[in-house]
């Protein structure tokens, strides 16, 4: 994307006039994603709270950096899934391994509501600092264990067993992150801006999309189908560990937002904010979980699951299958960015709606075109949706944590977010490849996705618009 101010590499870019902070203050000269300089040479503060430009830099490369290593191990599992497949299930038919390992992947998804009530515990008892500094390293240490597993071939069963066990250990720490990393860049945002930088955390998480997909295609490329199932799948899962570590690093060098920070030294923070959460906002709750599904099934069918889906049903070759993804990854970061200001401008409610009606009107047309086998049709149709994505994608964390007040803000988001994807999300490439397999239709999986929309739209039309409004503390 062109405008300088919407880009990760740009964090304290182009100024931006005076605006509203998140307690009805005011703040001049804040810059696009990490405030301003106020006269004088003096760092200002976008929030009225004392937040520094350069705290705010650090703040945003923070989140987007460790948000971009979570997510570089989780989906690497998803683009090496048909190698995994003849690794992990070599005595099955190709679909039935596929199935199996898709089946994998979405039981590792049913421990994610207890990562959730765990992480938003900690993160609204004792710091979202702490809770993202600890859910990165659990991450990535578990990420290179499975390149440490050995096949089916070496030690039988044991192999996928051990393969389900890290999986759970990866879903139990992803549940933490990517509500954890919305949060923490709400309460620093200014009010103006919440929309643009929480679509830091979509971004970074597309990022480490955009790395798998790239090291995926490159070692198909470079690497012969024996060296590939021998030791090529594993290379990805090496670099979980430095990586992982550079990114809780960086973390450990943060504070805790300010408007935490005031509710714990008021010894405000709740001591169960979960239970508080069931019995309080359940309402809100329910709503985030429906709002939530749309982005649950579409982000793992059109960005994780789409290259197999495209060598496996379509018979794409799969050079072809992660180039098509890797160009539709680049542009959906752009997208992403675009969204989020669009959300500050117009509103949550408004961007969100036009995603689900997108889907549901132009979901099966689009995979209909994928059928050709053409490959700039493929490109154009995997842009065109991931764009649709977008619409929800980087609206939705800005609007999850205004959703819900401080105290609860990182529970609420943890527990809907996570309960709709293992639901549905975790779910989503399982069912993708049953429905064909069932109904012998490769359209099935649009249809999913239209119903999906389809909900969605249900629960953000009955939602609160959000986005000129200061962040509730109670």
């Amino acid at each position: 994307m062109s405008n300088e101010s919407s880009s990760p590499a740009t964090l304290a870019g182009a100024t931006s006039p005076e605006s509203n902070n998140g307690h009805g203050s005011t703040s001049s000269g804040h810059n696009a994603l990490s405030g301003g300089t106020a006269p004088g040479g003096q760092a200002a503060s976008g929030n009225g709270d004392g937040v520094s430009r350069d705290t705010r830099r650090r703040v945003v490369a923070a989140s987007f950096i460790g948000n971009f290593v979570e997510w570089f191990d989780y989906a690497v599992y998803g683009y090496l899934a048909a190698t995994i497949a003849a690794v992990f299930f070599p005595e099955s038919s190709p679909q039935t391994a596929l199935l199996l390992t898709f089946a994998l992947f979405a039981i590792s998804f049913l421990v994610r509501p207890l990562g959730g009530f765990v992480w938003g515990h900690i993160g609204d008892r004792v710091g979202r600092k702490t809770a993202l500094s600890l859910s990165i390293l659990i991450m990535s240490g578990a990420t290179f264990c499975i390149a440490l597993i050995p096949g089916f071939n070496s030690i039988g069963i044991w192999a996928p067993i051990l393969l389900l066990v890290v999986r759970v250990v990866q879903g139990f720490s992803a549940s933490g992150e990517y509500a954890g990393a919305s949060a923490f860049l709400v309460e620093y945002a200014p009010a103006n801006k919440r929309g643009l930088y929480a679509a830091v955390v979509p971004a970074s998480t597309a990022a480490g999309l955009l790395l798998g997909s790239l090291l995926a295609g490159l070692l198909t490329v470079l690497l012969s189908a024996e060296a590939m199932q021998s030791w090529g799948w594993r290379l990805p899962f090496l670099l979980a560990a430095p990586m992982g570590l550079i990114g809780r690093y960086i973390r450990t060098k943060l504070e805790d937002t300010p408007v935490f920070r005031e509710l714990a030294e008021e010894d405000h923070a709740i001591k169960a904010p979960v239970s508080s959460l069931f019995r309080k906002h359940w309402r809100l709750l329910l709503k985030a979980v429906g709002a939530v599904l749309l982005n649950a099934v579409g982000f793992y069918v059109i960005l994780s699951y789409m290259p197999t889906y495209l060598s496996s049903e379509l018979g794409l070759g799969a050079a072809e299958s992660f180039l098509a993804t890797t160009i539709a990854l680049v542009t959906y970061i752009g997208f992403i960015f675009l969204t989020g200001m669009l959300s500050d401008r117009y509103g949550r409610k408004k961007v969100l709606i036009s995603a689900s009606l997108s889907f549901m009107v132009l979901t099966v047309p689009a995979f209909a075109l994928l059928g050709t086998g053409n490959f700039l049709v493929i490109v154009l149709v995997q842009i065109l949706l991931g764009g649709m994505l977008t619409l929800n994608d980087g609206t939705l964390p800005s609007f999850l944590a205004e959703m819900f007040p401080t105290r609860v803000r990182y529970s609420g988001f943890a527990v809907s977010f996570n309960l709709s994807n293992a639901l549905f999300g975790g779910t989503a490439p399982f069912m993708a490849t049953l429905l064909i397999a069932a109904t012998a239709n490769a359209l099935a999986p649009a249809w999913y996705l239209a119903g999906a929309a389809a909900v969605s739209l249900i629960a953000v039309v009955l939602s609160r618009e959000t986005s000129k409004e200061p962040l509730r503390h109670e």
